[in-house]
Protein backbone atom coordinates (compact mmCIF):
# COMPACT_ATOMS: atom_id res chain seq x y z
CA UNK A 1 0.00 0.00 0.00
CA UNK A 2 1.47 3.50 -1.02
CA UNK A 3 1.45 4.80 2.64
CA UNK A 4 3.66 5.88 5.09
CA UNK A 5 6.61 3.53 5.88
CA UNK A 6 7.08 4.48 9.39
CA UNK A 7 3.87 3.86 11.68
CA UNK A 8 2.06 6.81 12.08
CA UNK A 9 2.37 8.39 15.98
CA UNK A 10 -1.26 8.43 17.33
CA UNK A 11 -2.60 9.90 20.78
CA UNK A 12 -4.20 7.00 23.03
CA UNK A 13 -7.34 8.56 21.79
CA UNK A 14 -6.78 8.42 18.03
CA UNK A 15 -5.91 4.55 18.19
CA UNK A 16 -8.96 3.87 19.65
CA UNK A 17 -10.43 5.23 16.93
CA UNK A 18 -8.82 3.73 14.51
CA UNK A 19 -8.88 0.67 16.02
CA UNK A 20 -12.96 0.60 16.29
CA UNK A 21 -13.06 1.62 12.66
CA UNK A 22 -10.29 -1.02 11.43
CA UNK A 23 -12.21 -3.44 13.12
CA UNK A 24 -15.58 -2.29 11.54
CA UNK A 25 -13.79 -2.44 7.61
CA UNK A 26 -15.23 -5.60 6.67
CA UNK A 27 -18.81 -4.75 7.36
CA UNK A 28 -18.72 -1.43 6.62
CA UNK A 29 -20.11 -0.83 3.28
CA UNK A 30 -23.10 -3.33 4.14
CA UNK A 31 -23.88 -0.98 6.90
CA UNK A 32 -23.14 2.64 5.92
CA UNK A 33 -26.48 3.25 4.69
CA UNK A 34 -26.90 6.62 7.09
CA UNK A 35 -23.72 7.61 6.05
CA UNK A 36 -24.16 6.99 2.24
CA UNK A 37 -27.36 9.23 1.81
CA UNK A 38 -25.69 12.18 3.68
CA UNK A 39 -22.96 11.96 1.45
CA UNK A 40 -25.17 12.02 -1.36
CA UNK A 41 -26.36 15.21 -0.99
CA UNK A 42 -22.98 16.27 -0.49
CA UNK A 43 -21.86 14.98 -4.19
CA UNK A 44 -24.53 16.65 -5.88
CA UNK A 45 -22.34 20.37 -4.40
CA UNK A 46 -19.31 18.96 -6.23
CA UNK A 47 -17.45 21.54 -8.73
CA UNK A 48 -17.47 20.43 -12.35
CA UNK A 49 -13.83 20.28 -12.49
CA UNK A 50 -10.65 19.52 -10.46
CA UNK A 51 -7.22 18.56 -10.92
CA UNK A 52 -5.76 17.59 -7.36
CA UNK A 53 -8.35 15.81 -5.28
CA UNK A 54 -8.27 14.96 -1.33
CA UNK A 55 -11.02 12.60 0.07
CA UNK A 56 -10.76 13.14 4.16
CA UNK A 57 -11.28 10.53 5.84
CA UNK A 58 -11.81 8.05 2.56
CA UNK A 59 -13.11 4.74 4.85
CA UNK A 60 -13.19 2.03 2.77
CA UNK A 61 -13.24 4.16 -0.52
CA UNK A 62 -16.77 4.25 -1.87
CA UNK A 63 -16.41 7.71 -2.68
CA UNK A 64 -12.86 7.47 -3.14
CA UNK A 65 -13.51 5.85 -5.92
CA UNK A 66 -16.34 7.46 -7.42
CA UNK A 67 -14.05 10.59 -7.09
CA UNK A 68 -11.87 8.58 -9.25
CA UNK A 69 -14.69 7.88 -11.36
CA UNK A 70 -15.92 11.70 -11.62
CA UNK A 71 -12.35 13.54 -12.16
CA UNK A 72 -11.10 10.10 -14.12
CA UNK A 73 -7.92 13.20 -15.11
CA UNK A 74 -7.67 14.07 -11.83
CA UNK A 75 -4.73 13.00 -9.27
CA UNK A 76 -6.98 11.01 -6.74
CA UNK A 77 -5.25 10.24 -2.71
CA UNK A 78 -7.74 8.07 -0.09
CA UNK A 79 -6.44 9.01 3.55
CA UNK A 80 -7.69 8.08 6.53
CA UNK A 81 -6.39 7.95 9.96
CA UNK A 82 -7.09 3.58 10.28
CA UNK A 83 -5.17 1.27 8.47
CA UNK A 84 -7.72 -1.27 8.26
CA UNK A 85 -10.20 0.83 6.41
CA UNK A 86 -7.43 2.04 3.66
CA UNK A 87 -6.34 -1.98 3.52
CA UNK A 88 -9.75 -2.80 2.30
CA UNK A 89 -10.22 0.46 0.13
CA UNK A 90 -7.33 -0.71 -1.49
CA UNK A 91 -7.98 -4.21 -1.92
CA UNK A 92 -11.02 -3.51 -3.64
CA UNK A 93 -10.20 -0.27 -5.93
CA UNK A 94 -6.33 -0.82 -6.34
CA UNK A 95 -3.61 1.28 -6.58
CA UNK A 96 -4.74 3.62 -9.58
CA UNK A 97 -5.81 5.87 -6.43
CA UNK A 98 -3.10 7.13 -3.78
CA UNK A 99 -3.67 5.65 -0.35
CA UNK A 100 -2.60 7.65 2.56
CA UNK A 101 -2.99 7.15 6.67
CA UNK A 102 -2.75 10.13 7.90
CA UNK A 103 -4.61 12.13 10.45
CA UNK A 104 -6.78 15.18 9.60
CA UNK A 105 -4.92 18.08 11.79
CA UNK A 106 -1.47 16.91 10.38
CA UNK A 107 -1.92 16.29 6.68
CA UNK A 108 0.91 14.20 5.19
CA UNK A 109 0.51 16.46 2.00
CA UNK A 110 2.65 19.73 0.55
CA UNK A 111 1.23 23.39 0.75
CA UNK A 112 -1.64 24.46 -1.77
CA UNK A 113 -0.92 20.55 -3.27
CA UNK A 114 -4.68 20.31 -3.45
CA UNK A 115 -7.38 21.87 -4.74
CA UNK A 116 -10.52 20.00 -3.88
CA UNK A 117 -11.24 18.27 -0.73
CA UNK A 118 -14.06 15.96 0.19
CA UNK A 119 -14.94 14.98 3.66
CA UNK A 120 -18.10 12.81 4.26
CA UNK A 121 -18.79 12.57 8.28
CA UNK A 122 -15.10 12.38 9.09
CA UNK A 123 -13.78 15.19 10.74
CA UNK A 124 -16.37 14.79 14.08
CA UNK A 125 -13.91 12.13 15.04
CA UNK A 126 -10.72 15.37 15.36
CA UNK A 127 -10.80 16.50 18.95
CA UNK A 128 -8.85 19.60 17.58
CA UNK A 129 -11.39 21.19 15.01
CA UNK A 130 -9.18 24.50 14.93
CA UNK A 131 -6.03 22.13 13.56
CA UNK A 132 -8.09 20.85 11.08
CA UNK A 133 -9.12 24.05 9.53
CA UNK A 134 -5.27 25.15 9.79
CA UNK A 135 -4.47 22.18 7.73
CA UNK A 136 -6.94 22.73 4.88
CA UNK A 137 -6.17 25.75 4.81
CA UNK A 138 -2.19 25.12 4.38
CA UNK A 139 -3.02 22.65 1.99
CA UNK A 140 -5.54 24.14 -0.43
CA UNK A 141 -4.65 25.61 -3.69
CA UNK A 142 -5.10 29.43 -4.41
CA UNK A 143 -9.24 29.00 -5.32
CA UNK A 144 -9.32 25.55 -4.20
CA UNK A 145 -12.34 24.30 -2.20
CA UNK A 146 -13.76 21.92 0.47
CA UNK A 147 -16.96 20.18 0.33
CA UNK A 148 -17.52 18.49 4.44
CA UNK A 149 -20.58 17.14 6.01
CA UNK A 150 -19.58 16.72 9.98
CA UNK A 151 -21.99 15.71 13.00
CA UNK A 152 -23.10 18.22 15.85
CA UNK A 153 -24.08 17.77 19.43
CA UNK A 154 -27.38 15.50 19.47
CA UNK A 155 -25.97 12.84 16.93
CA UNK A 156 -27.34 9.11 18.50
CA UNK A 157 -29.62 10.98 21.57
CA UNK A 158 -32.09 8.27 20.91
CA UNK A 159 -28.83 5.94 21.50
CA UNK A 160 -28.11 7.87 24.68
CA UNK A 161 -31.17 7.79 25.99
CA UNK A 162 -31.88 4.60 25.93
CA UNK A 163 -28.55 3.47 27.35
CA UNK A 164 -28.89 6.34 30.04
CA UNK A 165 -25.17 6.93 28.82
CA UNK A 166 -24.80 10.73 27.47
CA UNK A 167 -21.06 9.90 28.28
CA UNK A 168 -20.79 7.46 25.12
CA UNK A 169 -22.06 9.97 22.91
CA UNK A 170 -19.76 11.18 20.38
CA UNK A 171 -18.83 14.21 21.70
CA UNK A 172 -18.70 17.09 18.82
CA UNK A 173 -18.14 20.75 18.86
CA UNK A 174 -21.09 22.76 17.89
CA UNK A 175 -22.01 25.06 14.91
CA UNK A 176 -20.45 28.10 16.18
CA UNK A 177 -17.43 26.57 17.30
CA UNK A 178 -16.82 25.13 13.56
CA UNK A 179 -17.55 28.20 12.42
CA UNK A 180 -14.83 29.98 14.65
CA UNK A 181 -12.07 27.36 13.87
CA UNK A 182 -12.52 28.49 9.64
CA UNK A 183 -12.85 32.10 10.48
CA UNK A 184 -9.42 31.78 12.33
CA UNK A 185 -8.03 29.62 9.72
CA UNK A 186 -8.37 32.01 7.24
CA UNK A 187 -10.67 29.65 5.09
CA UNK A 188 -13.63 30.97 3.66
CA UNK A 189 -16.93 30.23 4.39
CA UNK A 190 -19.12 29.95 1.11
CA UNK A 191 -22.14 28.07 2.76
CA UNK A 192 -23.32 26.41 5.75
CA UNK A 193 -26.56 23.97 6.12
CA UNK A 194 -27.64 22.62 9.52
CA UNK A 195 -30.36 19.34 8.86
CA UNK A 196 -31.28 17.01 11.26
CA UNK A 197 -31.47 13.35 10.14
CA UNK A 198 -33.57 10.48 10.83
CA UNK A 199 -33.08 6.75 10.17
CA UNK A 200 -35.31 4.47 11.01
CA UNK A 201 -34.59 0.29 11.70
CA UNK A 202 -36.35 -2.88 13.15
CA UNK A 203 -35.19 -3.66 16.04
CA UNK A 204 -32.56 -2.66 19.36
CA UNK A 205 -30.07 -5.08 17.35
CA UNK A 206 -30.07 -3.79 14.47
CA UNK A 207 -29.67 0.05 15.45
CA UNK A 208 -26.68 -1.25 17.21
CA UNK A 209 -25.08 -2.89 14.34
CA UNK A 210 -25.62 0.10 12.30
CA UNK A 211 -23.66 1.99 14.60
CA UNK A 212 -21.22 -0.86 15.69
CA UNK A 213 -20.70 -1.81 11.70
CA UNK A 214 -19.30 1.32 10.91
CA UNK A 215 -16.69 2.07 13.53
CA UNK A 216 -19.16 4.69 15.50
CA UNK A 217 -19.02 3.27 18.88
CA UNK A 218 -15.46 3.64 20.57
CA UNK A 219 -15.12 1.42 23.79
CA UNK A 220 -15.32 3.29 26.93
CA UNK A 221 -13.46 1.54 30.27
CA UNK A 222 -15.34 -0.67 32.31
CA UNK A 223 -18.13 -0.52 29.64
CA UNK A 224 -19.77 -4.24 30.62
CA UNK A 225 -23.16 -4.71 30.68
CA UNK A 226 -25.82 -7.03 32.25
CA UNK A 227 -28.38 -8.51 31.18
CA UNK A 228 -30.78 -6.67 33.04
CA UNK A 229 -29.46 -3.21 32.08
CA UNK A 230 -29.39 -4.53 28.25
CA UNK A 231 -33.49 -5.57 29.10
CA UNK A 232 -34.01 -1.66 30.59
CA UNK A 233 -32.46 -0.15 27.60
CA UNK A 234 -34.41 -1.74 25.01
CA UNK A 235 -37.42 -0.97 27.25
CA UNK A 236 -36.37 2.92 27.04
CA UNK A 237 -35.62 2.51 23.31
CA UNK A 238 -39.19 1.36 22.14
CA UNK A 239 -41.01 3.67 23.95
CA UNK A 240 -39.43 5.85 21.18
CA UNK A 241 -40.64 3.39 18.47
CA UNK A 242 -42.72 5.26 15.83
CA UNK A 243 -44.56 3.61 12.94
CA UNK A 244 -41.50 3.80 10.19
CA UNK A 245 -39.38 2.05 13.28
CA UNK A 246 -36.62 2.81 15.74
CA UNK A 247 -35.31 6.14 15.27
CA UNK A 248 -31.49 6.85 14.98
CA UNK A 249 -30.67 10.86 14.57
CA UNK A 250 -27.91 12.77 13.09
CA UNK A 251 -27.57 16.18 13.29
CA UNK A 252 -25.24 17.33 10.51
CA UNK A 253 -23.59 20.11 9.29
CA UNK A 254 -22.62 20.99 5.46
CA UNK A 255 -19.72 23.13 5.07
CA UNK A 256 -18.33 25.08 1.62
CA UNK A 257 -15.12 26.14 1.78
CA UNK A 258 -12.67 27.78 -0.31
CA UNK A 259 -9.00 29.31 0.23
CA UNK A 260 -8.70 32.80 0.65
CA UNK A 261 -5.32 32.89 -1.47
Amino acid sequence: MNSPATPLPLTHWQERVARAFSRAAPRYDTLASAQRDIGEALWQTLPERSHHVLDLGCGTGYWTQRLAEHYPDAAITGLDLAPGMLAQAQAQYGDAIRWEQGDAAALPLSDASVDLVFSNLAIQWCPDIGAVMQELARVLAPGGQARITTLLPGTLSEVATAWQRPEALLQTPDASTVQRAIQQSGLRLIQHTRAQRRFFYSDMNAVMASIKGVGAQVARPNARLTRQALINAQARYESLRTPQGLPVSYHCLTLRLESAR
